[in-house]
């Protein structure tokens, strides 16, 4: 980092941090007791603050990645400021926990993008500095700083997990891989990510030495026909590789670390007998492929000012021209996913405090055949999603998008917060955007983050039957 951008970044860093704060004095003035899932974790950080490790609530699903963090800080500071009394490990103080990863991701955020756009060498010091703090407001990221949700560790955590893997540090990286996991365990989801980007870097190679061998130069490892020839040869190039002993010991030889972290997580989930830790009931793995689309939808959405343009609109045009008949299937497979594969959860129909109650109600519940209308948006969202990772190599984009599905299509809640981490690699792989594009972007979130937070404080009811203040949030 240069001198000048460091003291840039050093003072966004600040402000940042001054800004979340007066927002999180604000949210704890107004919401002091714990609030949603707040009921079951704040509790729970309590009896570790209290040395009661062996106390566990049932209706918790995660591992206790957040308590025994929250009581590593808190702990010393305690110690240090010799406080006493209600502070200790008060709702207010457990939140502000959230407040510090935010600065953490913030920093990651601003590494990530150094280390993946440093080949831009000209012009991208404004440019990488707002893509970090753009991307730390990310609404549904940065709604979660100012409550005691798994979201901020989590993000953190897989953050650095991957940053490790771009710099080598691969033993580093599967101890952080392990860390995000115990926040939350699908996180072995990204840990996998990770390790799948050094199969596809050794894959990318592999293919090179290939089409050298042939000849075939000109045609990188990201340029392969669109047709079931294409598809073809790379299943059976990537069968090929993934049964050769000399291809499985190189990459082995790399990604061991990942290895052990997957063969312990494997041991957990057969010990405990699925992944779910506490109350199972609503937590059930399905094939919810529309999880997919609404990801799809999603990203659209929050990657509009820096995604699309006119050329990539034109673009989409031109390939619809080009190959009816391919985007003609991919309608009809999605239109058939939509029809045999659409889960609905319970909580999304029952719990009117979520945004997710009201996008479902006021669009998917107007008609049966609405969900069925939509598919061509999605098309074009999947095609603007992928289009995005045209510079990146084949098999790198396939490791990401099998981990895409493995996270979205599993899940059959439509939960926001569920898209933050593969929406974060989205865009953090995204070409790095022009400044006012950029500008645009963070306004974007600016605003959502002001709207989700009034409505918040603000905007307050109550059930029928009940005196407790109900708040919207995400």
């Amino acid at each position: 980092m240069e001198t000048f951008e460091g003291y840039i970044f050093t003072a966004l860093c600040s402000t940042n941090f001054l800004v979340s704060c007066l927002l999180f004095s604000r949210v704890t003035r107004e919401q002091r007791e714990p609030y949603m899932d707040e009921i079951f974790h704040v509790p729970q950080a309590q009896k570790y603050c209290h040395g009661k490790f062996n106390e566990w609530d049932p209706m918790i699903t995660t591992l206790p990645g957040l308590y025994l963090v929250s009581v590593g800080v808190i702990k010393p500071v305690v110690w240090l400021a010799d406080l006493t009394g209600q502070v200790v490990c008060s709702t207010a103080m457990l939140r502000f926990i959230n407040l510090l990863f935010n600065c953490g991701i913030l920093y990651l955020l601003y590494l990530l993008i150094c280390k993946l756009h440093s080949r831009e060498k000209t012009r991208t010091t404004s440019r990488r500095v707002l893509s970090a703090l753009s991307l730390s407001t990310f609404p549904v990221l940065y709604f979660f700083n100012f409550l005691y949700y798994t979201d901020a560790g989590s993000t953190f955590f897989t953050l650095f997990t991957y940053l490790m893997t771009l710099y080598g540090c691969h033993k580093a990286s599967a101890f952080l891989g392990f860390c995000s996991i115990l926040f939350r365990q699908t996180n072995i989801i990204w840990v996998a990510f990770c390790a799948g980007t050094l199969v596809a870097a050794k894959m990318d190679e592999a293919w090179r030495v290939e089409h050298t061998k042939k000849r075939d130069e000109k045609s990188p490892p990201s340029q392969v026909p669109l047709s079931f020839g294409g598809a073809k040869k790379v299943m059976m190039f990537t069968l090929e590789f993934l049964t050769s002993p000399v291809h499985v010991k190189s990459v082995l030889l790399v990604a061991w670390p990942y290895a052990v972290v997957a063969v312990g997580f494997l041991g957990f989930v057969v010990f405990n007998d699925g992944i779910v830790v506490g109350d199972r009931t609503s937590h059930e793995a399905c094939f919810n492929f529309p999880q997919l689309f609404y990801f799809f939808s999603f990203a659209l959405f929050f990657s509009l000012p820096v995604s699309l343009c006119y050329h990539r609109a034109l673009r989409f045009l031109q390939a619809l021209k080009k190959q009816p008949l391919f985007f003609l299937l991919v309608t009809g497979v999605s239109l058939l996913l939509v029809w045999k594969f659409t889960s609905v959860h319970k909580y999304l129909l029952a719990d009117n405090r979520h945004f997710p109650f009201y996008v479902w109600k006021r669009l998917f519940q107007r008609h049966e055949l609405v969900r069925f209308l939509v598919v061509p948006v999605y098309v074009f969202a999947g095609w603007n999603f992928l289009d995005s990772f045209k510079s990146r190599s084949l098999f790198w984009s396939l490791a990401f998008l099998a981990c895409l599905l493995a996270a979205t299509v599993p899940q059959k809640l439509l939960e926001f917060r569920y898209f933050i981490v593969p929406y974060l690699m989205y865009r953090l792989h995204m070409p790095l955007p022009s400044l006012p594009r950029l500008i645009v972007e963070f306004v974007l979130y600016t605003a959502v983050n002001a709207a989700t937070l009034y409505i918040f404080i603000s905007k307050t009811f109550h059930w029928p039957d009940s005196t407790a203040t109900q708040r919207f949030m995400w």
